[in-house]
This record gives structure tokens, C-alpha cells and sequence, in this order.
């Protein structure tokens, strides 16, 4: 529960976009409208309806603690460099759990619009480069340089220049735990991680767009 819903996939949605958008404290990002939005969704919305209750303590009471308690807690020094470390060992478990159960109640995951939000997140992460278009160094990852290597050529104010360089990381089941594309999702994840491409901005005009 806490791994593959209630917790972790909000932590990773955080350091990944947290990066992007320039914070350097998950706390400080629940103050930010579309990201407090984003673990809303993640969470309560789209994780509840599979979530796997464990018969201790109710699922919604803890991704209620976790979202209005936990992560807001200014005491907590957890910044999203440290978490957004080794994303492409935890997406698999932290999104991927719920994509899958979502195509074994609906056939497919086509319901999801955060998690997919989530994962073009961790994509435009992947390019080192803030929503002003300025360099960031990025956290440590086993994948990292194979994963550049797949994306080289993307440039910020270009979304047509990711052609089809992000079919082999969203289709690799190494990483997720099956195909997106499979799922339905993955052609989605693309149109947002294009979008987030557009130039400056883009990003958060996409949060945006997309939580409203």
C-alpha cells in the first residue's frame, strides 16, 4: 500500500517535477497548487479505486496523513534530488502496480491522467534541464546514461524532436512492468512529455492544463 499507492508514487511525482520546477524541499512543494493537485490525483483519485488494503490501517486514512501531514512537514529534510535517485528502479513498482491492476479491472489504463503526468514528468527530468531551460544535475541512476543516450537529440522548444526516441523506454517492461503502450497509455505519456517540451514554462503550463 504505502509503496505502490499511498506514499512512494507521490514522492517520486514530487522529485522529479520538483527538480524541474526548482525546489529543493518536498515539503515546500504542497504549497504549490498543481503539484499539490498532482499527489491528490495520484494518490486518492487514482490509486484508491485498487489499492490493496491490508486490513490494518484504512488506505484512505493513510494517504490523507501522507498528503496533509507527512509530506508538508517542514521538519522532514527531504529534497527531491535525494528521491528523485535510482527513478528508473522504483517507477516499475510505484506506477507500474497500479497501471497493471487498472488493466485488469477496465481492460486497459486509459482512466489514468496523473500517473502518465508522473512518468513524463520523470522523462522531461531526464533531460537535465529546468522549466526555464537553465542545466540541473541529475541524481544518481543505474539507467542514467542509457536512458540519455535514448533521449539525445530532445531539445527544450522542440517537442517534434522527440520523434519515436521515448518508445523504447516507455514500451521496455524492464522498467514499468509491461508495455505502456500495451496499456494504453503510452502515446499519452509522449503527447504530455511534447507538450512539456514547448519552451519555457511549458512544464507548469501543463500541470496547468491538465489538473485544472
Amino acid at each position: 500500500m504505502k509503496v505502490t499507492t499511498c506514499l512512494n508514487p507521490l514522492h517520486t511525482a514530487l522529485a522529479v517535477y520538483g527538480c524541474v520546477l526548482g525546489y529543493t524541499l518536498i515539503a515546500d512543494e504542497m504549497k504549490d497548487t498543481e503539484l499539490n493537485k498532482l499527489v491528490h490525483e495520484i494518490g486518492p483519485v487514482e490509486g484508491m479505486p485498487v489499492v490493496t488494503n491490508p486490513g490494518i490501517l484504512s488506505p484512505e486514512a493513510f494517504v490523507d496523513e501522507v498528503i496533509n501531514v507527512r509530506i508538508p512537514n517542514p521538519f522532514m529534510p527531504d529534497t527531491p534530488q535525494r528521491i528523485a535517485t535510482d527513478t528508473s528502479q522504483k517507477v516499475g513498482i510505484r506506477y507500474g502496480e497500479t497501471i497493471k491492476s487498472y488493466v485488469a479491472k477496465y481492460g486497459d489504463a486509459k482512466k489514468l491522467k496523473a500517473i502518465p503526468l508522473a512518468i513524463a514528468g520523470w522523462l522531461r527530468y531526464l533531460l537535465g534541464v529546468d522549466d526555464q531551460g537553465n542545466a540541473f544535475e541529475r541524481s544518481s541512476d543505474p539507467m542514467l546514461e542509457t536512458l540519455s543516450q535514448q533521449l539525445e537529440g530532445i531539445t527544450l522548444g522542440h517537442p517534434e524532436s522527440v520523434g519515436d526516441k521515448v518508445r523504447p523506454i516507455l514500451s521496455n517492461a524492464n522498467i514499468f512492468g509491461s508495455d505502456l503502450y500495451a496499456d494504453g497509455i503510452g502515446d499519452l505519456i509522449e503527447d504530455l512529455f511534447k507538450e512539456e517540451l514547448a519552451g519555457p514554462g511549458a512544464v507548469r503550463a501543463t500541470l496547468k492544463k491538465y489538473l485544472d
